[in-house]
């Protein structure tokens, strides 16, 4: 067996002493939490004061002491989904329209029909013995590893880091960071990381596997995770100049400290040459980057040698030659920079700027947002609020080895295949239009006075500029977290409804009163936090019925319920939506889904709303200026109807 089959274990799909920083994770983490995962404070919890059914098995550590006692997914009834299907699908389609989709579930409902085959199908699969999840290995495989679309820009996503006014040189910057995730990943690799929670309840933390000395690697058709054993892997990778160098993150048994590691970055900027960018076959389409990534073991013996250290590393460190200052060009840089100072196959890669500014990209196949946000947002918080005590040793070991160089030694077709691939990702992005607007009007704290749900207010905001833009309202996709069932990861919610349609309306007709515009804003609130609830508690629409078509055999004849246009419709996102809000970022986002799309990241702080607004050059400045003045539509209309009550 070769060593890297001997040192890490292939996965095709997941099967899912204290650290200095481990109660520190527990202090902060309830003040920075999505909104769309509802993840409450990793606080310790009493076995008691959970429902019956919880049980904590202590052998797995902290951090899944909890996993194999939580929940399975749900299989909805075949009525509840198709009730919840019809009324999401009816502000979506003429009457004729709707009329022909509703015979459509109708028929799928009737008694004896294959809808019910199908759902007697799904509901053994989920019966199954070692079946944890009935959907997690079809959903890994369908909506991640089995795309053949280039992960940036259409699947990884960024953080963008606010300012360390302490530490304003690169190498400092870098070694800071690295420390602190070094930090989280004691508590990862040990099991003492505290669980998260979701209305009082733990959630899955099994996709924590997959942080740390992990990375996705290409193949034809579907590509897999490769997992390395931690303890055998002690480096990290830092990147400069498009060079990759090998830095230990352990000497003699113990961890480097922050001193160590800046002299250690300080020496790859010294010694840092350009170089073929290699990691620019990462942006490539799934499929010829297998092919691509053949040739590169292929072509010398040493390459197989550096790729191994690049996936095994606990995370790179990606030190780019550029000093971008305005939200729109931090953005930039820390979703796709030039391309090729990366390795976009890591789950994570840390970006520091020549400027000392941050930020962070995920490869999102194995592990959701959630999880990285939690890295991200408690490494700044330790930094910026002093807590990591040991992070001012200024004491460095002579004897700690330089950061080795790891160079690929590529022929005449490995240079072609860069040069392809950097001729694709320059023309795929050239195309992407992205605009941030950081409105400062309010946040959360007015919308929560106004005693509206932050994140359906934003969502109404969303909405009503939408309709602004195009006269019309279009499915609209917010993440909802199903974490709190076994090996969990998202659903759909579908925002849009007849109350979110109705409300749109009237506020962009002239005769409507604030009053009415008010009662129906509640209204649409209310709707889409119903559906969120639902799709949390893994009642949604989409992932069921993806399911129930899964189970359809060759040879068996579709059912209507998939062929009527409306089901392709209503799942089309022409906006996708998430909620990731941090005091410690100053921007987060990733693409739209489809061409004519729009993908619409929001952080929801105290005192403002910042947007992520990506298109395929739509006009990005437009739908922001649609956006800011929805936000400023919407107050006044509140404050308006408010002032009316109180004088009557």
């Amino acid at each position: 067996m070769s060593s890297l089959l001997a040192r890490c274990t292939f996965r095709v799909l997941p099967t899912r002493t204290q650290p200095l920083g481990a109660s520190l994770l527990q202090s902060h983490w309830s003040r920075h939490t999505p909104r769309t995962a509802a993840i409450m404070a990793p606080q310790r919890r009493k076995q008691s004061g959970l429902p019956e059914g919880y049980k904590e098995d202590h052998s797995k550590g902290a951090m899944l002491r909890f996993e194999d006692s939580l929940p399975q997914l749900p299989v909805p009834t075949l009525e509840e989904t198709a009730k919840r299907y019809l009324k999401s699908v009816h502000p979506l389609l003429s009457q004729t329209e709707y009329q022909q989709t509703e015979k459509a579930v109708q028929a799928f409902l009737a008694p004896g029909s294959f809808g019910h085959t199908l759902q007697d199908r799904l509901v053994k699969r989920s019966q199954e013995p070692g079946v944890k999840n009935w959907l997690a290995e079809w959903w890994d495989s369908a909506a991640y590893l089995s795309v053949r679309d280039p992960v940036v820009p259409f699947v990884s996503y960024f953080y963008s880091h606010r300012d360390d006014r302490k530490r304003r040189e690169p190498a400092k910057r870098a070694a800071a960071i690295s420390y602190a995730a070094l930090e989280f990943k004691k508590s990862v690799d040990d099991g003492s990381l505290e669980p998260e929670y979701m209305k009082k309840l733990p959630i899955a933390m099994s996709s924590y596997e997959y942080m740390f000395n992990c990375c996705r690697r290409p193949a034809k058709g579907t590509d897999y995770p490769v997992k390395y054993d931690a303890a055998e892997n002690q480096h990290i990778v830092a990147i400069r100049k498009n060079g990759f160098f090998r830095i230990p993150t352990h000497h003699n048994g113990q961890q480097l400290n922050a001193a160590e590691l800046e002299a250690q970055f300080a020496k790859v900027y010294q010694n840092a040459e350009k170089s073929p960018g290699v990691g620019i076959l990462t942006t490539e389409n799934r499929d010829r980057w297998a092919d691509m990534y053949e040739r590169l073991v292929k072509s010398n013996p040493a390459n197989k040698a550096v790729l191994e250290a690049i996936e095994s590393s606990s995370f790179v460190v990606c030190l780019d030659d550029a000093a971008p200052i305005t939200l729109h060009e931090r953005a930039h840089q820390y979703w796709h920079g030039d391309g090729s100072n990366r390795w976009f196959d890591k789950p994570l890669q840390f970006i520091v700027n020549d400027n000392a500014t941050s930020g962070f990209c995920g490869e999102h196949s194995m592990m959701d947002g959630t999880p990285t946000h939690r890295l991200n947002d408690t490494i700044m918080t330790w930094l910026f609020n002093d807590k990591l005590p040991d992070i001012d040793n200024p004491n460095v070991r002579s004897d700690i080895p330089d950061p080795h160089p790891l160079k690929f030694l590529l022929n005449g077709e490995n240079m072609a295949d860069l040069a392809l691939a950097t001729t694709h990702h320059v023309g795929l992005m050239s195309q992407q239009e992205l605009r941030v607007e950081a409105y400062q009007g309010y946040g959360k704290g007015l919308m929560k006075k106004l005693k509206c749900s932050p994140d359906a207010y934003v969502q109404m905001m969303v909405q009503l500029a939408y309709k602004k833009f195009y006269g019309k309202n279009r499915p609209t996709y917010e993440s909802a977290a199903v974490r709190r069932f076994q090996l969990g990861r998202t659903e759909a919610a579908r925002v849009v409804s007849d109350e979110s349609v109705a409300f749109c309306d009237a506020m962009t007709h002239p005769l409507s009163s604030n009053e009415e515009c008010r009662e129906l804003f509640m209204k649409a609130l209310k709707a889409q936090g119903e559906y969120i609830a639902a799709a949390s508690d893994g009642k949604g629409v989409d992932r069921h019925l993806f399911g129930l078509k899964k189970l359809i055999r060759d040879g068996e004849q579709t059912p209507d319920i998939f062929s009527d246009p409306a089901y392709t419709y209503s799942q089309t996102w022409y906006i996708s939506t998430s909620q990731l809000s941090s005091e410690t970022y100053n921007g987060y986002g990733w693409s739209q889904v489809i061409d004519e799309g729009w993908g619409m990241a929001y952080m929801i702080n105290e005192n403002s709303i910042q947007f992520n607004i990506v298109s395929k050059n739509l006009g990005c400045e437009r739908m922001a200026f649609f956006v800011n003045e929805a936000a400023g539509d919407i107050r006044a209309m509140l404050e308006a109807s408010a002032e009316s009550k109180a004088k009557l």
